[in-house]
């Protein structure tokens, strides 16, 4: 079916000064880092031994499932057939290659030698997940170019949905795939799960709503284009299911590793320690980015305000980041297990429970990489027409 929507290409204004140096801000602080970083090394940062995977890989891995989520807003429209969301489908897709690249920068130039990077673009050992990642990400990149194509192309309108329905299972495997990264570490107990891929899933598509309905919101305020009561609604429900997902995961997750007795070391680390992970677990994971906009998703009044809506966005993408920086880093700051059932003590480290505390410099890298993709975006909008004119109630519906 063609598609009818009326879409424009975005004319430079006030908002769009204020976000393109907001954007340009933090892309000077990620290069100032990484040439810092570069020239002086990762010493730098609050990285050592244990602890390898620091906040850019944070940032890294939160960009990457955003861009794989945000794309399901695509999805429900072109694969379920949904079609209230067709008009944001153009948007969809090129959020998500934004994300992806800002995320795919951080992570190279979190490396420390990114020179490095075509050694490991040209010798593969498919026994590896990064392997396997590598032909994820570009091919993911590949696909959602074509998608974009099918929908540009009035005369291949007819093939959005088959396209639609191979992207979306690639982003399904891309995701599975990232959540196997640390699924696939038999050596680290606060990995080792088959639970960490679906979890990744649900997390990419409440970020990505999450994420999405931000940028809608910014339409609105910023550019004029009117957001109806209908997409409102529509994210609002979008955000329940995933943030009750998420939950209902999360609590799985650990429910399943305290029925395993070799993990219960860890839970009581992570749950009941009284460490910044156990502080960031329940306060800023399970109070801020899931109860909080839970009860402004339900309120009477704020459940039907855009504010209130963009309010619960909002702290749910703080607490998916710090869900992944509990992932990430209290994984590796739990010691080794190297002899089951012995403890072990050495001068490197082991049996020692392992402190990290990220730098600046590690937190700019980061910033730097979310700014890329807003350049991107912005850029985007401005020389091609993927923005919809209007999002009220009237246009949504036809």
């Amino acid at each position: 079916m063609k598609d009818k929507t009326e879409y424009i290409i975005v004319e430079f204004s006030k908002a769009i000064l204020i976000y393109g140096v907001i954007a340009l801000s933090l892309i000077s602080l990620g290069l100032f880092s990484f040439i810092t970083l570069e020239h002086e090394g990762h010493w730098l940062t609050g990285m050592n031994n244990q602890v390898v995977w620091g906040v850019p890989h944070v940032f890294a891995i939160f960009l990457i499932i955003a861009a794989s989520g945000i794309l399901n807003i695509a999805s429900i429209s072109s694969v379920f057939n949904i079609k209230i969301y067709k008009p944001l489908g153009r948007l969809s897709a090129l959020l998500a290659i934004c994300l992806l690249t800002g995320g795919l920068i951080v992570l190279v130039a979190d490396l420390g030698r990114p020179d490095r990077l075509v050694v490991a673009m040209t010798t593969f050992n498919f026994k590896s997940i990064f392997a396997w990642n590598i032909f994820l990400y570009s091919g993911f990149m590949l696909v959602i170019a074509l998608y974009l194509w099918m929908m540009f192309e009035a005369r291949y309108n007819k093939f959005v949905g088959k396209v639609g329905t191979f992207a979306f299972v690639w982003r399904v495997i891309l995701t599975t795939g990232t959540g196997s990264i640390f699924a696939f570490l038999v050596a680290k107990e606060a990995y080792n799960g088959a639970l960490l891929a679906p979890l990744f899933i649900a997390l990419s598509l409440l970020i990505g709503t999450a994420i999405f309905y931000k940028i809608l919101y910014w339409m609105d305020k910023g550019l004029g284009i009117s957001l109806g009561s209908e997409v409102i609604s529509r994210f609002r429900k979008l955000l329940i299911y995933f943030i009750f997902a998420v939950f209902y995961l999360t609590i799985l997750s650990h429910l399943t590793n305290l029925y395993v007795t070799k993990n219960h070391g860890y839970e009581f680390f992570l749950l009941l320690s009284g460490n910044v992970y156990t502080f960031l677990f329940w306060v800023c994971q399970i109070i801020i980015g899931t109860f909080l906009p839970l009860l402004i998703l339900y309120n009477e009044k704020l459940s039907k305000s855009p504010f209130g809506i963009l309010l619960a966005s909002i702290l749910v993408i703080l607490g998916g980041f710090f869900m992944l920086y509990v992932i990430i880093i209290s994984g590796q700051a739990f010691p080794l297990d190297l002899f089951p059932g012995y403890s072990e003590s050495s001068s490197f480290s082991d049996g020692v429970r392992a402190t990290y505390s990220p730098s600046a410099y590690e937190f700019m890298l980061g910033l730097g990489g979310v700014g890329i993709s807003a350049a991107i975006y912005l850029f985007a909008i401005m020389v091609m027409d993927f923005t919809p004119k209007s999002l009220d109630n009237k246009t949504i519906k036809k």
